[in-house]
C-alpha cells in the first residue's frame, strides 16, 4: 500500500515503472498497481481534473480513512454497551460492578464520551480545526480527571474499578478524536490535491453549517467536561474532611459503614448503663439531631450514645442497589458487632429513620431496653417516599449532580464548607446522598413496606414505648395523625405520647420539643 501522503500524478509514475502507458490526453489507465484506492475510486476515462464538487473527491477514498472511520463506530458501539451496563448499575448492581461512591460520575464521564464520538462521526469527512482544538481541551481535561481519581485514596476507593475504568477510557477516546480528526484533515487535502490539483480553500454552505454545529456541539461539551472537574476537585476537598468514630467494612467488605460512639456504657458501680443509639432522618445525624445527643450527655440525662450514618449518608459508602430496611439493619449489626457494641439499646429514631430502628429492634429484641419515635414514619405511608415521580425526580437530579450546578455556585459565591457538604445543610448535593435516597424510594413500597409489617409482628410486646409527634403535621394531615396514634400500639408498654404542639418533623428545632425528647430518653435510659 502506498503512503497516504502520496503526491498528485504518483498513480502515473506507477504505471510507468511497471511497463503502463497513459495517452496524451491525460486518460488513467485501466489496468495498475494495488494501492489503498484502488476499490474505492475505480479507474475511470476523464480528462484534466475532477471538479471540486464532483462526489468522488472525498477523503473516504482513502482505505486508512475508511479504517478510522470503522474503528471509530467500534469505539461508539463499546462505549454505548458500558453507558447501558452503567445506567442499569444504578438500580440493580450486576456482579462484580458495584462501586462504593454513587456511580454518577462514571456513567457522566461515559456519557460525554459517547457524545463526544457521535458528533466526530456524524461530521466525520468535514473535519475541522475548532473541532480539533475543542477535543484536545477535553483530552487534557479528562487527563487531569483521571490524575485526581487515581491519585486521591478515597475518590479512587469510591469510584472503584468502575469508575477508573471510565475515565481512562474516556480520556483515551477523546485524544483519538483529535488524532482522527487531524488524520482526516490530511486525507482530504491529499485527495483534493490529487482530483482536483490545489487544496479547496472554500466550503460550501452546507460543510459551514456542519462546522458550525459540531464546533458548538463540542464547545458545550467541554463545558461539562469543566464542570465535572471542578466537581471532583471539591470532591477530593471534602475526601479530607476526617470521620468521627471509624469506618467498619460489612456485606464482605463490599463497603464501609460509618459508626461514631462517646461517653461511658457502666455506672460508678460497674452497671451496665444502656447506650442510646440514634438512627437520623432524612439527613445526617451530625447535621442535625446531634444536637439532642450532646445536650443530653452535658446534662446527665445518658450517659453513651452512638450514632450510624446509613450507606449513602455521611461518612458511609453506597451500597449495592436494591438496598432496603432490613438490608440497612443488617449492615448496622455487623458495624456495630465490629466495633465492639454490644448493648443493651434505646433506640431513638426519627421520621424515615424510624422504620430502619424498628426492624433492627424486632431482629435483636433482647437487646432493646426501649425505644423512642420521633414523628415517625408509618410503613401505611411508604407509598408517599415510593412514588413514582419522586423516584425519577431523584435518578435525573443524581445524573447532572456530578455537573455541580448547587454545589459549585454554593461553594463560589456562598462559602459553603466541606462540612456543609458532608454532613450539613448542602447534603443533598452530594451525588452518595442522592443514590441512597434513590435507592430507598425504590423499594419503599415493596421491600422495605414488607420488612416493616414483618417487623412489627415479631416486636418484643414488652419493649418500652414512646412516641414524640410533630404538632404542625397532626393537625395539617389527618391521616398522619392516626398512623401516628397508631404506631403508639408497636408494644403493649407505651411510656408516653407527646405531641409538640409548634414544632415541624424535626421536632429538636424547637426548644420545647429538644426538653421533651431530652426527658423522654432520661426515663428510657434510667428504666
Amino acid at each position: 500500500m502506498v503512503s497516504l501522503w502520496a503526491k498528485k500524478g504518483d498513480d502515473a509514475e506507477t504505471s510507468s515503472q511497471n511497463g503502463e502507458s497513459s495517452d496524451h490526453s491525460g486518460e488513467r489507465p485501466r489496468t495498475s498497481e494495488a494501492n489503498e484506492r484502488t476499490h474505492l475510486l475505480p479507474p475511470q476515462n476523464r480528462d484534466g481534473y475532477l471538479s471540486p464538487d464532483d462526489p468522488a473527491v472525498s477523503p473516504y477514498n482513502l482505505w486508512t480513512i475508511r479504517a478510522l472511520r470503522y474503528f471509530t463506530v467500534i469505539f461508539a458501539a463499546v462505549t454505548f454497551l458500558w453507558w447501558t451496563l452503567l445506567l442499569v448499575s444504578i438500580f440493580v448492581s450486576p456482579p462484580g460492578m458495584h462501586s462504593r461512591g454513587s456511580g454518577f460520575f462514571d456513567f457522566s464521564y461515559t456519557t460525554l464520551t459517547f457524545g463526544v464520538l457521535l458528533i466526530i462521526l456524524l461530521f466525520f469527512a468535514t473535519p475541522s480545526k475548532a473541532a480539533q482544538v475543542t477535543c484536545l481541551i477535553i483530552a487534557i481535561i479528562l487527563l487531569v480527571d483521571m490524575v485526581i481519581i487515581v491519585s486521591v485514596p478515597k475518590v479512587r476507593a469510591e469510584e472503584g474499578w468502575v469508575g477508573i475504568a471510565s475515565i481512562v477510557w474516556a480520556t483515551v477516546i477523546a485524544f483519538w478524536t483529535v488524532f482522527t480528526d487531524r488524520i482526516v484533515s490530511w486525507g482530504k487535502q491529499e485527495e483534493e490535491e490529487r482530483l482536483t490539483g490545489r487544496q479547496e480553500t472554500r466550503r460550501t454552505l452546507r460543510e459551514w453549517c456542519a462546522v458550525l454545529t459540531s464546533t458548538i456541539i463540542l464547545i458545550l461539551l467541554a463545558v461539562v467536561a469543566i464542570l465535572l472537574s471542578a466537581t471532583l476537585i471539591l470532591r477530593s476537598r471534602d475526601a479530607s474532611l476526617a470521620a468521627p468514630g471509624e469506618r467498619y467494612f460489612v456485606d464482605g467488605d463490599k463497603y464501609q459503614v460509618h459508626v461514631f460512639c462517646e461517653g461511658k456504657s457502666t455506672d460508678s458501680e460497674g452497671k451496665t448503663i444502656p447506650t442510646v443509639l440514634f438512627e437520623a432522618g432524612y439527613g445526617p445525624f451530625a447535621g442535625g439531631m446531634n444536637q439532642i445527643a450532646l445536650n443530653a450527655v452535658a446534662n446527665g440525662s445518658i450517659s453513651r450514645y452512638c450514632y450510624s450514618d446509613r450507606p449513602g449518608i455521611g461518612w458511609s459508602d453506597n451500597a449495592p442497589s436494591p438496598f432496603s430496611a432490613g438490608m440497612a439493619a443488617d449492615a448496622l449489626s455487623e458495624a456495630l458487632a465490629r466495633a465492639g457494641e454490644e448493648g443493651p439499646f434505646v433506640l431513638a429514631s426519627a421520621g424515615i429513620g424510624s422504620v430502619y430502628s424498628r426492624v433492627f429492634s424486632a431482629r435483636h429484641g433482647r437487646e432493646i431496653s426501649g425505644l423512642l419515635l420521633i414523628d415517625p414514619l408509618h410503613e401505611d405511608l411508604l407509598h408517599r417516599i415510593g412514588a413514582p415521580s419522586r423516584g425519577f425526580t431523584l435518578w435525573a437530579w443524581g445524573i447532572i449532580s456530578p455537573l455541580g450546578l448547587e454545589r459549585l455556585p454554593g461553594a463560589i459565591f456562598k462559602g459553603r464548607t466541606r462540612e456543609d457538604r458532608v454532613y450539613g445543610r448542602a447534603t443533598y448535593q452530594n451525588g452518595k446522598f442522592i443514590k441512597a435516597k434513590l435507592q430507598e424510594s425504590l423499594v419503599a413500597d415493596s421491600l422495605t413496606k414488607n420488612e416493616v409489617s414483618s417487623a412489627r409482628t415479631i416486636q418484643y410486646d414488652d419493649t418500652p414505648l414512646v412516641v414524640i409527634s410533630s404538632g404542625i403535621n397532626v393537625r395539617k394531615d389527618s391521616e398522619w395523625e392516626k398512623k401516628q396514634r397508631d404506631l403508639t400500639h408497636l408494644t403493649n408498654k407505651l411510656v408516653g405520647w407527646d405531641i409538640v404542639n409548634k414544632a415541624p418533623s424535626e421536632v429538636w428545632s424547637t426548644f420545647e420539643g429538644r426538653e421533651i425528647i431530652e426527658k423522654r430518653l432520661k426515663e428510657l435510659v434510667k428504666g
